[in-house]
This record gives C-alpha cells, structure tokens and sequence, in this order.
C-alpha cells in the first residue's frame, strides 16, 4: 500500500515526507495506521550519525494508533484495537522470560538493524529499499508495521494520539523511578536533566509519593515546568557545584538520583550527592559510546552506594503501559503537560525546537488537527 512518510536520505539530512510503499504485514507482524509518533532523541541521534544506521531510513519508535490487520499468527490484537508501539524483544531469552524484555539478548539487533521473517523491505520508494523497521515500527509515517511482541493493547479514548511517547521516553523515565530505583513514598530523588525522559520520572515520583524531588536542568523554562509538575526544587547547574546545591537543601544527601543526560562529569558529580545507602540510576546516552564515569571506591562502598544502569525502565510494557495510561486518564499522572502535538509535515521544525528546549516531547500526527 501507497503511505506517507518522512524520509531521512544520508547522515545529518533533513527529514523529506515522501510517499512510500509499505508491505504487507508477515505472519507476526501488524499493520497500524498511526495516530500520534513521539520524536524522541533517538530518532535524532540516528539521523545525525551518533547511531550508526543504513540509510536512506524512516524512523519513528513512539508510535500509537489503531489495528487495521494482523497476520494469520498474530492473537494478541486484532483490526480496530487501539495500540502504543514500543520496542522489540524475542520473547524467548533469559530477560524476556523473566519480564525483563529491555535486556533482551537480541535487543540491538532487533531493534536497529531491523530483521524481518522474509527478505522483502517493510519500505521502498520507487522500487528502491528503505531502512524500515526501526525499533519494531518506523512510525514517522501515516502507517507502520509492527510485531505482535511490540503492539501493546490499550483502552480506546481520544487521548490516543499522544500517548505514543509511552513506548520509550515517558515508559523510560516513569520506569526507572517506579522499577528500578522503586521510589519509596517519602523517599528523595535528584534528577539531572528535565526533557521528557527527566520530567516523566518527576511524574513517577510525584504519583508514588516521594518527598524531596529535585531537579537540574540548564534551561529556566524547564525549571519552571519541573516545579509546576511537583518537583519541590530546580536547580541552575551552572550557577553552584552539585553537591553543594544539594547539600545545601539535605545536609544528609538525597536517597536516589537518576541520570538523563549521559553527561559523565554530571554523573560523577551526582555521586557525591547520595545518601548513605543510596541509589544512583543512569540511562542517558552520551554522545561517545566509550564514554566512563569514576567511581570512588572507598566511599561508596562505606556508604552502601548502588548504580544501576537503566534501558527503558527495567519495565515490561505489557503490563507498566497500561498501568501508566489508568494513571493518565485518572490524573495522577499528567503527560499532556510534556506535549506539543505537531503534523508530521512539521518534523524538521518540530525537531529544531525540541533540539533547542522550546517544547519538551513533540507528538507528530500524519493529519494536523
């Protein structure tokens, strides 16, 4: 079938919309007309070359929308449910039998290279291929196909559009604070960064009751929207030394900090920030895939100091999307205030402005409202 789609033709292009041919979906896949895509730093990485890709590729890897049909193996969904798009697993490693799909043995190969069950392209234009099946779905597009192991079935409502970014970036920040940090309410959590994935987690803790949540992020407006969200501080980094900031509001450290930025100086910073038997959680990408952070070792191993390194929020999405859309549609869990919906013909402005902190989450639609 004939779709749109943005194209990104070589490393560090814009994106192009151009219409595509999408295949038709294999015994285990789904084919989904998109509501709503979350443009997500991934995506960007990708098409800047800090993520290595074929090109010429479609991206897209926070996609919703509704089933317009399955292939003859597919039982979990079926044409008119209503779905979030996340990332693929196999279903069949020590991680995914365990409900750990984000460690995956297979996760990379899955997910950037894109393997399908035939030879046959998900994409091409003009008779030539496109790098299509990028974390499962490539839902930069009007249409998309996905894996009945990455199509998460959720409640229909008119909210569908923007709840994409719950199959990465919110499922990410929400999770690390819900899985693997397990904020306990009371608990304190400093958070370096305030993007989508920084101000999802402030979500979290807001709704499991944390105590002290604080946040560092170089951008005012951030600052603002962080405290407006329940954060109980935000912190200038460039104005005091971390640990000082912090200190300075708990003398006895903050019990858990979590990592969006992938800054490894930052990192080392925040180790000085804990508590005694604190937790420090990473996730974020630097833009050196060597990159490494210092760890003293004496005083965080006399503290009882934990790190944790974080991929998609040690959730399982089958269950924790879910979840998190009944904290949305109840209030107790306010993701609209993280989005900016835009159409997807937008998609070179839109990532301007998320590249330059103006919004904090865009949502594409193929049709603008």
């Amino acid at each position: 079938m004939k779709v749109t789609a943005a194209v990104v033709d070589s490393v560090g292009s814009a994106f192009r919309l151009a219409e595509v041919a999408l295949a038709d979906p294999e015994p285990d896949e789904v084919l989904i007309r998109v509501a709503g895509a979350g443009l997500c730093h991934t995506d960007l990485a990708v098409r800047d070359g800090t993520i290595p890709s074929v090109f010429p590729i479609v991206l897209g890897h926070e996609g919703s929308g509704v089933v317009v049909a399955v292939g003859r193996d597919v039982t979990k969904v079926e044409p008119g449910d209503a779905v979030v798009l996340t990332f693929r697993s196999c279903g069949n490693c020590v991680g995914c039998a365990g409900a750990h799909p984000a460690y995956c043995q297979d996760f990379s190969a899955l997910n950037f290279a894109g393997p399908r069950s035939s030879d046959q392209p998900w994409l091409s234009e003009a008779e030539r291929p496109l790098t299509g099946g990028f974390f499962g779905q490539s839902s930069f597009a009007s249409h998309a196909i996905g894996f009945e192991r990455n199509v998460v079935k959720i409640a229909p409502g008119p909210d569908l559009l923007m709840l994409g970014p719950l199959g990465c970036g919110v499922q990410t920040g929400a999770g690390a604070v819900m899985n693997s940090l397990d904020l306990q309410p009371g608990a304190s959590l400093l958070v370096l960064g305030g993007g989508s994935v920084g101000l999802s987690a402030v979500l979290a803790a807001v709704a499991r009751g944390a105590g002290d949540i604080l946040v560092s992020e170089p951008y005012l407006s951030r600052r603002e929207l962080a405290l407006a969200l329940g954060a109980t501080a935000a912190l200038d980094p460039s104005a005091d030394p971390l640990d000082h900031a912090v200190r300075a509001l708990l003398p006895k450290g903050v019990d858990n900090v979590l990592d969006t930025t992938g800054s490894t100086p930052l990192v080392e910073s925040a180790i000085g920030c804990l508590a005694r038997r604190g937790k420090l959680g990473y996730l974020g990408v630097p833009r050196d895939r060597n990159a490494s952070f210092a760890v003293p070792m004496i005083p965080t191993m006399s503290a009882g100091i934990s790190l944790h390194g974080i991929v998609a929020g040690d959730s399982d999405p089958d269950t924790f999307i879910p979840y998190l859309v009944e904290l949305f549609r109840t209030g107790r869990f306010p993701l609209d205030k993280l989005v900016s919906v835009m159409p997807l013909a937008d998609i070179n402005a839109a990532s301007d402005a998320q590249l330059a902190g103006q919004v904090v989450k865009v949502v594409l639609t193929p049709e603008a409202d």
